[in-house]
Order: structure tokens, then C-alpha cells, then sequence
């Protein structure tokens, strides 16, 4: 542990709650928002629907080009003044939505909320856990994405009903409210974590890092695993139900499966907070990453019957990979120097996640079902360089994947 932070007081389960659901807020009211929106906002500013989406994945773009920069902020001072200022750009970016009248303000409008996004999402709530707990953050990191996970099961309905009682405008205002009324004070209750000098190594002696050069190598393998993972998580969740009618589903199997998707995440995260937690994350990565390819292969061999079984093993592995995202580079290279890592990894996941749902959908038109196959291909690929990954490189956790402690 790294002792690195002033007023500790404040439990683990305490910082849990209060993180887990600022994040669920942040990604409601940001990423999950089109889902419900798009179609009201095209209607009433006169642009095509993608024209919202399309919006949407320049917020992405915008977010990830950030984090770098935020992640060294979080180093350096911990997150809870970011995640804060977070709250208020996402409520600034909401407000502005909904008074957009025209394309050039809904630019505008999405340009903050991706500032928001970059500052207030998972990779900043993970970095500012590391600069709390240092290397002990992994069961952290997995408790808040138990909480967000239900991000979209309670935001979408959320905001169904007030577009539908006061339409998207008055949505995007409460969505801005609640910002500063709930997540606002919440993230301002998470422990103030010291500033940390840059050559300070958290507990973790250097005799113990990775030279540069592997270091860097691990990172680019890193960045290669999670961008393959957003792709495939990005563009199927889009189409999904496109994608198993596609494969022969009729309409009413593709929603059932497709609302397997969100418990079969929160069943494997409770996994691995659970069992998997006693391994290397890498094993539960691998695993991870295995699951959509054998998921596409069950569907081949049973047809649309078989919709339900690749739908919870793809959400499966969603849910770990999500995880994956905080606990992975933690095990490799430790607390120090994390945000940075984290937002540097993170920068391509960002892009190939926002080209997926119109690359994926693409495939879809022009080769049906073999879109399914790319996204296998996809996770496999993702999977081999998970094996130029060895545990016994790590600065911190077991020398073998072999769960000893």
C-alpha cells in the first residue's frame, strides 16, 4: 500500500459508492445519452440522426486526446479536484445541449461534453483510485464498475421518461443538475490524496521495474489488446440486434439476447471480484478475450437458437475487459506514473471505438454475418498479444499466474 494520502480516513466502500456513482452519473448522462436523444435532437435541429452520433465519437476522440494529460494531472495531485471540475464541464456541456437550436452549438455542446468525458470517465476514476490505494486499488477498480455497469440500465429509462413527460431539453438540464447537485459533492467527499514527487515510487523499488525499453513494448501491446477490445465492445453494442438477425435471429431472439448483455457484465465482474481476483489480471484477461470468438463460433454451430449463449459470453467478456482496463497496467508497472500510462493506452481504444459502430455496420451491409467474424478475429488477435505478456514482469502481485499470494 502506498500511504500516499492525506485523510485515509474515509473507507474503501465509502470511496466506492461515492465514485461508483459519479461514474454511473458521468456515463448516463454522456456516452449512453444518444441512445435515447438522437432521434429528438435530430428532429428538432433538422441534421441527420448520425450527424448526433457522429457527434458523439468526436466527443470520444476529444476525451481521449485528454487523457494523458489528465492522468499526469491525477499523478501528480490525485483526482478529486478533477473529477469535481469534471462534474461542472459535463453540466456546462448539458446545458448547452439543450439550448442548441443548430448544428454549430450541438458541435459545441458535444466538444464539452468530451472534455467532460476526458476528465470525469473510467480511466481517471481508476488513476484516482491508484494515487488512494496504490497497488491494492484492483478490488476498488472492480467495485465502481459493478456500480456503473448499471450505467445504462438506469439512465436509459431515466431518460426515456423526462424526453418523454418534458422532452430532451428538460432531459439534458436535469442530467446537468444532478451533475451538480449529487456528483458534484460526491466526488468533492473522496479522499485528498498528497502530491506526489515525481521520483517517488510508491513502495515499489526500482530494482523491481521493467527497463524502458519492455516497459514501452508493454505498453504498445497494451494499447494494440484494449484498442482491439473497444472496437469489438463499441460496434457490436451498437448493432447487436442487426448483427443476430443477420445470422438468422428473428427480431423478438435478438432483444431477448440482447438484454442478456448487461447481467452477463455484471455477473462476470462479480467474478471477478470474487474468484478470478485471486489470480493475476492477466489470466482474466485472456479469458476475457477469448469469450466473443467462442461465443461467434456457438452461434456458427447452433444458429439463431444460440443467440442467448453469444450474447452472455460476449457481455462476459466485456465486463472483465472493462476492468482489465485499471487492473492490468496497475500489475505491470505499479501506482507510480499510472494516470499517464492509463491515458496514453487508452488514446487508440478511443478512436477504434469511435469508428467501430459505422465500421462494423458497414460490414454488416455489404457481408452480413461475417461482420461477426471480423470481430472475432479481432478479439483472437487481441488474445495472442496478451501472450507476449508475462506476470513474472511485474512490479507488484504474484511472480506466476498461478493465484499464489
Amino acid at each position: 500500500m502506498t500511504g500516499t494520502l492525506a485523510g485515509r480516513a474515509a473507507g474503501p466502500l465509502a470511496v466506492i459508492l461515492a465514485l461508483g456513482t459519479t461514474q454511473t452519473i458521468a456515463w448516463a448522462s454522456s456516452y449512453y445519452l444518444p441512445a435515447i436523444l438522437a432521434a429528438p435532437i435530430a428532429r428538432d435541429l433538422d441534421v441527420a440522426t448520425t450527424y448526433v452520433f457522429a457527434a458523439l465519437s468526436g466527443a470520444l476522440v476529444v476525451s481521449g486526446l485528454l487523457g494523458p494529460r489528465v492522468g499526469q494531472a491525477i499523478d501528480r495531485f490525485g483526482g478529486r479536484g478533477l473529477l469535481a471540475v469534471s462534474n461542472v464541464v459535463f453540466a456546462a456541456g448539458l446545458l448547452t445541449l439543450s439550448v442548441a437550436h443548430g448544428a454549430a452549438v450541438l458541435i459545441a455542446a458535444w466538444v464539452l461534453l468530451g472534455i467532460g468525458m476526458g476528465m470525469g470517465l473510467y480511466e481517471a476514476a481508476f488513476a484516482t483510485l491508484a494515487r488512494i490505494y496504490g497497488t491494492d486499488a484492483r478490488k476498488s477498480i472492480t467495485g465502481i464498475t459493478l456500480i456503473a455497469g448499471f450505467a445504462s440500465t438506469l439512465g436509459w429509462p431515466l431518460t426515456s421518461w423526462l424526453a418523454s413527460e418534458y422532452g430532451w431539453r428538460a432531459a439534458c438540464v436535469v442530467w446537468a443538475a444532478i451533475h451538480v447537485g449529487l456528483a458534484l459533492p460526491l466526488n468533492l467527499l473522496l479522499p485528498r490524496a498528497a502530491p506526489m514527487e515525481q521520483g517517488s515510487h510508491s513502495g515499489v523499488g526500482t530494482s523491481q521495474r521493467s527497463g524502458r525499453q519492455s516497459e514501452t513494448f508493454a505498453m504498445v501491446v497494451l494499447a494494440y489488446i484494449f484498442s482491439a477490445a473497444s472496437f469489438v465492445s463499441s460496434g457490436i453494442s451498437a448493432i447487436l440486434p442487426t448483427m443476430l438477425i443477420a445470422f438468422g435471429a428473428t427480431s423478438t431472439q435478438a432483444l431477448l439476447a440482447g438484454t442478456l448483455v448487461g447481467p452477463a457484465q455484471v455477473g462476470a465482474r462479480l467474478l471477478e471480484a470474487g474468484w478470478l481476483g485471486r489470480f493475476h489480471p492477466l489470466l482474466s484477461t485472456r479469458l476475457a478475450m477469448l469469450m466473443n470468438p467462442i461465443g461467434v463460433i456457438a452461434l456458427v454451430a447452433g444458429g439463431a437458437l444460440f443467440s442467448p449463449v453469444f450474447a452472455i459470453l460476449y457481455g462476459a467478456g466485456n465486463g472483465i475487459i472493462t476492468i482489465a482496463r485499471g487492473t492490468l497496467p496497475l500489475a505491470l508497472f505499479g501506482s507510480v506514473g499510472f494516470g499517464k500510462r492509463v491515458g496514453m493506452i487508452s488514446l487508440p481504444s478511443r478512436a477504434t471505438g469511435a469508428a467501430a459502430p459505422l465500421a462494423l455496420g458497414l460490414m454488416v451491409e455489404h457481408i452480413g454475418s461475417g461482420a461477426l467474424w471480423v470481430s472475432a478475429l479481432a478479439s483472437v488477435s487481441g488474445f495472442l498479444a496478451l501472450m507476449l505478456l508475462r506476470a513474472d514482469r511485474t512490479t507488484s502481485g504474484p511472480a506466476e499466474i498461478n493465484g499464489n499470494s
